[in-house]
């Protein structure tokens, strides 16, 4: 098989730069021994990787025809060659020990892959992965950016994040329509949060929602006191003013102050 073709609802762009390849390997910091490349594709990163990693190195792959190159091409890898969709993989049976998550992302899920990464937080200790140069950016957002939002409070409490380069359209075969980048999640110290994490998910899912409206507006999904945090300063500002320190803060505060029921 010399050529895979790829398949636009899988939203599969081979990436056909080898220097580029290398740059995103070499982002990987080897802090964990297992490493998994999600959407290998024709491998262009898969042999590389094969080089450092060896039968350390797993794959998740959900097109037949990519699996069956990637078999054809990597024979050694066969065993660890999982041919399956990744948002439906239990990590927890697949992995013991803690490991590294690598890929050339499909644009269209990368955020439910984020969103199963946080889940999976305490193996997944670092990722490199190439996604839609505007979702890293947002990802990679510090408070009082127009681009900070959902995905870089909640990724950012568990995560130090890192914006290492852009990618442009000509790399890939097909090009997509829109650039491309390159970022780094390393597992940050926060083992857990000082407040409920559900209600933490609730109030930055919440606030966000109505990003130009103030945390007071934005909140009134939520059951709280409204007359115990009038005067919380929280009240009067915005989503994006608010650190992930903050709405820790500001979700203890919620928590702290439930309603009172009427007699």
């Amino acid at each position: 098989m010399n050529k895979v073709r790829a398949k636009k609802h899988l939203g599969q762009h081979f990436l056909t730069d080898n220097n580029i390849a290398g740059r995103i390997v070499d982002s990987l910091i080897n802090n964990t021994k297992q490493v998994l490349e999600i959407g290998p594709g024709m491998g262009v990163l898969t042999g590389l990787l094969y080089e450092r990693y060896a039968d350390s190195l797993f794959l998740t792959e959900i097109d037949a025809e990519s699996v069956a190159y990637l078999t054809e091409h990597f024979p050694a890898l066969k065993e660890n060659i999982s041919e399956v969709d990744f948002m439906k993989e239990d990590l927890s049976v697949r992995f013991s020990k803690p490991f590294s998550i690598i890929g050339n992302l499909p644009y269209n899920i990368s955020s439910q892959i984020f969103f199963k990464t946080l889940e999976n937080r305490n193996l997944v200790v670092q990722v490199v992965c190439m996604i839609q140069k505007e979702v890293a950016e947002r990802i990679a957002a510090k408070p009082g950016s127009k681009t900070y939002g959902i995905l870089s409070v909640l990724m950012q409490a568990f995560y130090d994040i890192e914006y290492l380069f852009t990618v442009h359209e000509h790399v890939f075969s097909p090009p997509p329509k829109v650039k491309s980048a390159v970022i780094r999640f390393l597992r940050n110290n926060r083992s857990s949060l000082t407040c409920d994490e559900k209600m933490f998910f609730r109030v930055v899912k919440a606030t966000f929602l109505h990003r130009r409206k103030t945390i007071r507006n934005s909140i009134k999904v939520i059951p709280y006191n409204r007359e115990a945090l009038q005067d919380s300063e929280y009240m009067k500002m915005r989503p994006e003013q608010l650190s992930v320190e903050d709405f820790e803060k500001l979700t203890l505060l919620i928590q702290n102050n439930p309603p009172i029921e009427k007699e």
